[in-house]
């Protein structure tokens, strides 16, 4: 097989397999409402279905990126697919909201393997010029999901077993590990790193603390002392960590788990963070409108994810040709020029009121995917240009492990945004104050209320108040997606750095760095 073509090859087996975990994720919020019913699953076993997964995927990612460091990545990464596999089984096969729940726990530690070790082989694989393009496949395969997961999952929901919505992973996993094993060449660090118990615990402590403190602001609010309490605790750990790395990396002997020197390179600093501001503005789709869709629209779990295809389709043609914008005009520029797109269509989805037409609306989502695309793939390769085939394991887990704190962040920013100016635009008078308070709650329960009631003019303002609440969302969005042009003109390097192995030497890497 040409070389040049077999790290196409190996990307897609890749792009499989983080496809596979991201459908998990987005296919289990169709499924709740059933396994409320299979399982007898109470609301807080609920919540802990979906928040336990993200918990546990937060915490496991600097360890997967060390064991492939030290191990080997294919390695790592056929294991984590295995595992995928059985806990799709096991979740499918679960009789008690309990082993649902630890299988969801085995998904997570196999999920945080195969989005790093997938991420990881990116530096190994493919040179500067080409990573653009192929951090674009790896994020469209992220973003994917997100529609194909309530279309797909709701289809089997309404035709078949509530089990074949896990199944569906086992297959792809299967396929996975077939093209893995054949195609991805093994790559681990010439000198293996050493294991800091310490830096590896504080860090799991510190982003366990973290992620559960932003889930439980997304719920109750920012004021909740269930939300301060852990985010306060998870930064005082991670500001330990931080220090703690620091110090070992002083010692002449010491071996952290994170290289504090990564932090001195603008293009990795930089290009993560402007990742994260890229998450951070772009949940506000992903967030906001499945709730629009069904509440305001009336559509189902499936109609909804349909709605959510220009995304998909806008991040790809943003993504796409990244490469050869970023020859021509250099990171800089086109980092902020994805920011200014996307900002541009979140500003536009920011006029959505009661009469703005399906049109409007996918041509808006399209554009703000394709913004979207353009920054995440040049920020993230700005990243990645600082990874050598030594470290790409453990700096592809510090760049996921913020990636995936934006999102709960995201949720939990937007939804006070949402829901503080939703309830100030409902008209309850005269409601009894328990109803007000459920139409406070929620556009669905508002909507549910009206409907029960017969009143047109209330679910003319509970509809009306959402979009409102999703307006006002998306100007905050507006604004985290200016802050991120902002700093890519201020901070990111012009052109990605050249990391000291050269393209040839990146290329034997990937198929001579051989475990053992």
């Amino acid at each position: 097989m040409d070389r040049g073509m077999g790290r196409w090859w190996a990307m897609g087996a890749m792009t499989l397999a983080v496809l596979a975990v991201g459908l998990d994720g987005t296919v289990l919020s169709v499924a709740l409402p059933t396994l409320a019913t299979a399982l007898h699953a109470t609301e807080t076993d609920l919540q802990w279905f979906v928040s336990g997964y993200l918990l546990v995927l937060a915490a496991a990612m600097l360890p997967a990126g060390l064991l492939g460091d030290r191990y080997g990545r294919k390695k790592v990464l056929l294991v984590a697919l295995a595992l995928f596999g059985a806990g799709s089984v096991a979740c499918a096969d679960a009789p008690s909201p309990a082993v649902f729940l630890a299988a969801r726990v085995v998904l997570g530690i196999a999920g945080a393997g195969v989005i790093v070790m997938a991420l990881s082989a990116l530096p190994v694989l493919f040179s500067e010029a080409e990573r653009p393009r192929a951090v674009g496949v790896w994020a469209a395969a992220n973003f994917v999901a997100f529609p194909i997961g309530p279309i797909f999952g709701g289809w089997l929901l309404t035709h078949y077993w509530w089990g074949w919505v896990f199944l569906m992973n086992v297959p792809v996993a299967l396929l996975g590990l077939a093209a893995v094993a054949v195609l991805v060449p093994e790559s681990r660090a010439a000198e293996r790193p050493g294991l800091d118990l310490v830096g590896i615990l504080t860090s799991v402590v510190g982003l366990v603390a973290l992620t559960y403190g932003l889930i439980q602001a997304g719920r109750a609010g920012w004021e909740d002392g269930t939300a301060l309490a852990p985010i306060l605790f998870g930064l005082l750990i991670l500001a330990g960590f931080f220090w703690w790395e620091r110090r070992l990396s002083l010692l002449p002997a010491g071996r952290p788990l994170v290289d504090p020197a990564l932090f001195r390179s603008a293009n990795f600093t930089w290009g993560v963070i402007l990742v994260a501001v890229g998450v951070l503005s772009m949940i506000g789709i992903l967030f906001i409108m499945p709730q629009y869709f069904q509440g305001v629209v009336g559509l189902d779990a499936q109609g909804s994810g349909l709605r959510l295809v220009p995304v998909v389709a806008g991040l790809v043609v943003g993504a796409v040709p990244a490469d050869r914008v970023v020859v021509k005009l250099g990171a800089k520029i086109t980092a902020a020029l994805g920011f200014v797109i996307l900002a541009a269509g979140l500003a536009a989805g920011a006029t959505t009121s009661l009469g703005t037409s399906a049109g409007v609306v996918v041509a808006w989502m399209a554009v703000a995917g394709a913004g979207m695309g353009l920054a995440f793939s040049t920020a993230a390769s700005a990243a990645l240009s600082e990874l050598s085939a030594e470290r790409s394991g453990i700096g592809s887990a510090v760049l996921q492990a913020v990636n995936k704190a934006g999102g709960p962040f995201g949720s939990a920013i937007l939804g006070s945004a949402l829901n503080a100016a939703y309830e100030s635009r409902l008209h309850l008078a005269g409601l009894p104050p328990t109803v007000a308070q459920s139409v406070r709650s929620s556009v669905f329960a508002g909507d549910a209320v009206a409907r029960r009631t017969g009143s047109a003019a209330l679910l003319q303002s509970v509809h009306a108040a959402f979009i409102h609440g999703m307006d006002v969302a998306l100007l905050v969005s507006v604004g985290i997606a200016v802050a991120g042009t902002v700093l890519s003109l201020i901070f990111l390097p012009g052109r990605l750095a050249e990391i000291a192995t050269t393209d040839a030497a990146r290329s034997e890497s990937g198929r001579e760095i051989v475990a053992g």
